[in-house]
């Protein structure tokens, strides 16, 4: 699994040594290393290769990437090259050295750009992106598509939409809310709570039901499919806060701050899991949970 030591990863490795498979976790060269000590610079074809001949695995989860629309537009070539090159690396190592390995690549709901107020995203939706980081995303789905194809990979892509859980980088939406919504809760700031545009409407998830549905794609999902991951129902940001605020059992004044605004915004975008559905996956948390154990972890921070 790339990306091991990320938000998602972290659970998934988790998830799938309670199931009793076991796991070659790997993390790039820069963040922590896992227990296993496995590192890979994904931008590397050498890299790869070294890992990928080494581990010989049976299947692969491709995690790794920049995950961040917000960064994506401040260093765009960054993230094509991480998320499409790295992407393109992986596949070819895996095609020269593995060729017989399942690859789960993880994509976004983002490529879909603006969805019509009401409906929901479906595979088949028009793909708009409207970052660099949604940009990439597609490119790097299109080469796994490619290589199905050309090659006979069992290549799959999931687009999951927003996913919410303790582990997530402070700099994420919700988490960053939850700083400060605690800070303010012991009195370590004012009443205040800065934020970005709060009316846009998206589509969110708990952690732990993505990962289920990664775990159920592996397993069952078509090779040259792609799934969408994601609750169907449609959340403002504003919601998210006042959920919060509620479950933090705080008041405050909000306070816009322009630099958290990105430089393009979605408006609207919901997704419809309806493929997945089919497969099994059955959504078994809620958001609400989410956010209780996103403030939970920054309780005594």
């Amino acid at each position: 699994m790339t990306g091991a030591d990320g938000f998602v990863g972290r659970h998934l490795c988790a998830s799938l040594r309670a199931a009793g498979d076991e796991v070659l976790p790997a993390s790039g060269p820069h963040r922590s290393r896992t227990p296993e000590g496995l590192t890979l610079e994904i931008t590397d074809l050498q890299s790869v290769r070294n890992l990928v001949e080494e581990t010989r695995p049976e299947a692969v989860i491709h995690l790794a990437g920049v995950s961040s629309v917000a960064q994506s537009h401040q260093h765009p070539q960054r993230a094509f090259t991480v998320n499409v090159l790295g992407g393109v690396n992986l596949l070819t190592a895996v095609r020269d050295l593995a060729p017989r390995a399942r690859v789960l690549l993880i994509g976004s709901g983002e490529v879909y750009g603006p969805v019509a107020p009401g409906l929901r995203a479906f595979e088949e939706y028009p793909l708009i992106p409207t970052s660099p980081y949604a940009a990439s995303k597609i490119g790097a789905e299109m080469a796994g598509l490619q290589f199905f194809r050309s090659y006979g990979l069992e290549v799959l892509s999931a687009r999951p939409f927003n996913h919410l859980g303790a582990g997530q980088d402070p700099g994420f939406v919700v988490p960053s809310f939850a700083s400060q919504l605690q800070a303010i809760k012991r009195g370590a700031q004012p009443p205040v709570l800065k934020v970005g545009n709060l009316e846009p409407v998206r589509d969110f998830s708990h952690v732990l039901d993505v990962v289920d549905a990664y775990r159920l794609l592996l397993e069952k999902g078509q090779p040259g499919g792609v799934y969408n991951v994601c609750s169907g129902e449609g959340r403002t940001i504003r919601s998210l806060v006042e959920q919060l605020s509620e479950l933090a059992g705080v008041e405050v004044e909000l306070q816009v701050d322009p630099a958290r605004f990105r430089p393009s915004d979605v408006p609207y975008l919901v997704g419809d899991s309806l493929r997945l559905d089919r497969l099994g996956w059955r959504r078994q948390r809620t958001v609400r949970q989410a956010l209780g154990d996103v403030l939970r972890e920054f309780e005594l921070q």
